[in-house]
């Protein structure tokens, strides 16, 4: 039932959220300093799944948890990132924007460096049926529950602007409750899976989340962008939206192992993203100096 029903459902609503969330502003504000979007968009689409593929080799990663390593960290950027980024008191726009683009972009990154790491390990990943899982299938599931309900949010906000602000903020409370519930319930359904794969996957995740928020920062230090435009960056790519990754573990490839590092990634993440509001509101004037 969750892997037929409820999960592409709940997700492609939160894709709706996002697509419903943008304002013209936001784009007006890329055009005019396209940065943030370029470097942002690098460490998305590029420093996390090389974090990814480091972190699953030193730490020496069966082949399976690798593998979903690897899909949680060519995800897109979580639903959560542009409210810790407001907390944080980042570039709100910047945020969202990235998290629409990247999004949109994962119809194209995603089977990519899935197709990669199963071309990589076919060794070690006997049980995953490479002919089962056409490109088409991962294109199509993708398309439906990500990039077609942003576009349809961005449709009724900034085309026709049938839903109101009072709306969209109504629209983005019910996206949060089925984010935690994707999570709750996945849990759930295959916890003993994940208990016997946390051991493994905990330090991995914890690492790449760590990596990943430095890593945001880093960048954008290296592009001369401002402290909002640097935590906005941070928050991109600390925060991935897991429950696309645990829907691809169960939906598309139908591995509940597989969606063990989604399921404790989404815990790690907001753990570490209040960790780093804590530090940048004691120690912001050092950081950013």
């Amino acid at each position: 039932m969750i892997e037929n029903l409820f999960l592409p459902l709940a997700l492609a609503f939160i894709m709706f959220s996002l697509g419903l969330a943008l304002r013209p502003g936001d784009f007006r504000a890329a055009v005019h300093d396209f940065r943030g979007i370029v470097y942002g968009l690098l460490g998305q689409v590029l420093m996390l799944p090389l974090l990814a593929f480091l972190i699953g080799q030193l730490l020496g990663l069966s082949p399976l948890s690798h593998l979903g390593l690897m899909i949680i960290a060519a995800c897109p950027g979580g639903v959560s990132s542009a409210f810790l980024t407001h907390l944080a008191r980042g570039n709100v726009a910047l945020s969202l924007i990235l998290t629409v683009t990247s999004s949109l972009l994962a119809l194209i990154t995603l089977p990519f460096i899935i197709n990669i790491v199963l071309a990589g390990q076919a060794e070690g990943l006997r049980s995953i049926e490479i002919g089962d899982l056409p490109l088409g299938k991962l294109l199509g599931g993708l398309l439906l529950v990500t990039s077609l309900p942003i576009l349809l949010g961005m449709f009724l906000r900034l085309g026709t602007r049938w839903v109101s602000e009072r709306g969209e903020q109504v629209v983005g409370k019910i996206a949060t409750l089925f984010f935690m519930a994707i999570v709750l319930v996945t849990f759930v359904a295959h916890r003993e899976t994940i208990t016997t794969g946390l051991p493994e996957i905990g330090m991995a995740t914890l690492l790449l989340n760590g990596l990943s928020l430095g890593g945001g920062i880093l960048l954008a230090r290296l592009a001369r962008l401002g402290r909002r435009e640097s935590i906005a960056i941070a928050m991109e790519c600390g925060l991935q939206n897991a429950g696309l990754g645990i829907f691809v573990a169960l939906t598309l490839f139908q591995q509940p192992a597989l969606a063990v590092p989604s399921v404790v990634y989404a815990l790690t993440m907001n753990l570490g993203a209040i960790a780093f509001l804590w530090i940048l509101r004691r120690q912001a004037a050092r950081m950013f100096a």
